[in-house]
């Protein structure tokens, strides 16, 4: 109970934790999902309107648009698990 109090103390007094918890609880699994499924979600959109826009600006911007969530869904994977992105370049 005082690790807690200390930990919970340490995270206001900086406004951010110093080191992440050994476990995600289930709240926060559910929301890393979310997180997941809404940068998947607006990877397929930016694609889809990118495919059926004329203008090249347009285009381009669609297409850094779906490149910056495509970032986004890699940091979160890599945050995840980080030793199943090391295994996956030694692979290539």
């Amino acid at each position: 109970m005082e690790q807690q109090n200390t930990f919970n103390s340490q995270q206001q007094s900086t406004g951010y934790m110093k080191q992440p918890p050994e476990m995600v609880s289930v709240k926060d699994s559910l929301y890393l999902s979310d997180m997941l499924s809404w940068n998947l979600n607006a990877i397929k959109k930016a694609h889809f309107f990118a495919t059926q826009c004329k203008d090249p600006q347009i285009i381009d911007a669609l297409n850094r648009c779906g490149l910056m969530h495509q970032r986004h869904y890699d940091t979160i994977l890599n945050h995840l698990d980080p030793n199943q992105t090391q295994s996956q370049q030694q692979f290539q």
